[in-house]
C-alpha cells in the first residue's frame, strides 16, 4: 500500500481502525493527564499537589497544552522531509509514555517540567502524522473522508471520556482519601496510568502496523514524490498555493475556536469545583470526572453528525462546505459560553462568597454546545487539510493547522487566569459573543473560499 493509494469501497479500510485504537490510547493518555494538571499544581502539598496559586496554575496549563500542538510544525517537517509518518509517531509515543512516568517518579516542580517537555515534544512527533496517516487511506474525492475523520474523532473522544474517569477514581478514590489533616490525593498514579495508556497504544499500533497499513507512511513523502526527486524542488502551483492559503486562514478562526473551548480544563473546571452543584442523591461527582462530558458527547453525537455528512453528500443539494461546517461550529461554541452566563448570574465570581451554587445542567449544556460545534468544526478541518495540502507538505501543513491549537491553547490560559480578576461573566461573554461573531464572518466568506479549494479539478 502506498501514500496515494484510493480506496472507493462502500466501507472503510481496516487501517481506519488501527489508527483509531492507537489515537484512542495516546488521548487516554493526554486527557489523563490534562484533567488532573491543574487539580495537582493547586492542591497543596500534604494533598498530593504542587502548591500553585491558581493564576500560575492556569498559565501553565496554557503554555503546556499550547506547546504540544505547536512543536507538531517541527514533527511533522522531520516527518516529511526525513523519519516517516510510522516512526515519528513510535517516536513520539515514547518520548510521551517517558513524560507522565517522569512526573509520576517525583512530586517536585523539576519532574513535572521534565516531564512536560517530553510530553510536548513526543506530541510534536505523534499528532501531525496520525491524523495525515488517516488522510492517506483515502483518495482526495472519496465522499467517506468527512466520516472518516468523524469515526476517527470518536476514537479520540472515547480516550477522552474513558480517562477522566478512570483517572479520578484513582486519584479521588483508590490511591486518595480524607486523613486527619484532610483530602489527600494519589496524583501521582494517576500520571502513571497515563504512561500505561501511550504504552498499549504504542504496542497495538507497532505489532499490528504492516498487517493493516501495509507501507503506508513509512516513507517521508517530501523526498519521495518521484523516483528522481524532483518534487522537492518543482514550486507550488496556483492552485496548491490557493488551497494551502484555505488552510492558513481557516486555522486563523480555528485559533479563536480552540481558545474558547480549551476554557474546559482551567477556567470551567474550577468554575465547576467551586460555584457549581456536583452532589446527586448524596454522591459529590469530582471535579474531574466533568472533563469525560464532552468526550461522553462526542461518542454518542458522532455517528449522527457522521451519517448526516453522508446523506448530505448523497442528495441533490450536496453536502455544506466545509468552511460553512466550521462556521457554525464557532456559532454553537459561542451559544454553549452565553448559557453559562445565566448560572454565574446566580452564583456570582467570589468562590469564597457562594451562597447559591448553580445548577448541574448549566455545564452540562455548556458542554453540550461545545461538542456539537467541536464536531462541525475539528474533524472537517482536520479533512480539510488532508484533502488542500500539496503531498509534499502534507504533515507540515498538519502541523500547521495543530500550532494554531497551540496558540489558542496559550490564549486560552491567559484568558483563564485572567477569570480571577475580571470575573467569570466578563471573561465568557467576550469569548462566547467574539466566537458567534467570527463564525458569521467565516460563513460570509464560505463561498469565496469554497471556490479556492478546487475541489473540482
Amino acid at each position: 500500500m502506498s501514500a496515494t493509494t484510493i480506496q472507493h469501497s462502500k466501507k472503510h479500510p481496516p487501517g481506519l481502525y488501527l489508527l483509531f485504537f492507537t489515537e484512542m490510547w495516546e488521548r487516554f493518555s493526554y486527557y489523563g493527564m490534562r484533567g488532573i494538571l491543574v487539580l495537582y499544581l493547586t492542591s497543596e502539598l500534604f494533598a498530593g499537589g504542587l502548591g500553585m496559586s491558581a493564576t500560575t496554575a492556569m498559565s501553565i496549563y496554557g503554555f503546556y497544552t499550547g506547546a504540544v500542538y505547536i512543536t507538531p510544525l517541527i514533527g511533522g517537517w522531520l516527518s516529511d522531509m526525513y523519519l516517516g509518518k510510522r516512526l515519528a509517531i513510535t517516536i513520539g509515543g515514547i518520548s510521551m509514555a517517558l513524560g507522565n512516568f517522569f512526573i509520576f517518579l517525583q512530586q517536585e516542580k523539576w519532574a513535572l517540567f521534565v516531564g512536560m517537555a517530553l510530553l510536548i515534544i513526543g506530541n510534536g512527533f505523534f499528532k501531525p502524522n496520525i491524523s495525515s496517516l488517516v488522510g492517506d487511506l483515502y483518495d482526495i474525492t472519496d465522499p467517506k473522508r468527512d466520516a472518516a475523520f468523524t469515526i476517527f474523532y470518536m476514537g479520540i473522544n472515547i480516550g477522552a471520556f474513558l480517562a477522566p474517569l478512570i483517572i479520578a477514581l484513582i486519584t479521588d478514590k483508590i490511591m486518595g482519601g480524607m486523613t486527619p489533616e484532610g483530602m489527600v490525593y494519589g496524583y501521582k498514579w494517576g500520571f502513571l496510568a497515563s504512561s500505561i495508556g501511550m504504552v498499549i497504544g504504542q504496542v497495538l499500533f507497532n505489532l499490528l502496523g504492516n498487517k493493516y497499513l501495509g507501507d503506508l507512511g513509512k516513507k517521508p513523502t517530501g523526498r519521495t514524490v518521484t523516483d528522481k526527486g524532483e518534487a522537492d524542488k518543482r514550486p507550488l502551483t496556483k492552485k496548491e498555493k490557493e488551497r494551502t492559503a484555505v488552510i492558513l486562514i481557516l486555522a486563523c478562526f480555528v485559533v479563536f475556536f480552540w481558545a474558547g473551548f480549551e476554557q474546559a480544563g482551567s477556567s470551567l473546571t474550577l468554575y465547576t469545583r467551586d460555584f457549581v452543584d456536583r452532589t446527586i442523591f448524596g454522591f459529590e461527582i469530582p471535579t474531574a470526572w466533568f472533563q469525560s462530558v464532552n468526550p461522553l458527547f462526542i461518542v454518542l453525537l458522532a455517528p449522527v453528525v457522521s451519517a448526516l455528512w453522508v446523506k448530505l453528500g448523497r442528495s441533490k443539494r450536496g453536502d455544506f462546505s466545509s468552511p460553512t461546517k466550521m462556521a457554525f461550529g464557532m456559532i454553537l461554541l459561542g451559544s454553549g459560553f452565553l448559557i453559562l452566563l445565566f448560572a454565574i448570574l446566580r452564583t456570582g465570581n467570589d468562590a469564597n462568597a457562594v451562597v447559591n451554587k448553580a445548577h448541574i445542567i448549566f455545564i452540562v449544556l455548556t458542554y453540550l454546545f461545545h461538542t456539537l460545534g467541536e464536531l462541525f468544526l475539528s474533524p472537517v478541518g482536520l479533512s480539510t487539510v488532508t484533502r488542500l495540502a500539496p503531498l509534499k507538505l502534507a504533515s507540515l501543513l498538519m502541523g500547521v493547522w495543530l500550532a494554531s491549537s497551540g496558540v489558542a491553547n496559550i490564549l486560552a490560559g491567559q484568558l483563564a487566569s485572567v477569570t480571577q480578576s475580571l470575573g467569570y461573566f466578563e471573561v465568557f461573554a467576550v469569548i462566547g459573543g467574539l466566537a458567534i461573531a467570527l463564525g458569521l464572518i467565516l460563513l460570509a466568506f464560505s463561498k469565496k473560499l469554497t471556490q479556492m479549494m478546487h475541489l473540482e479539478d
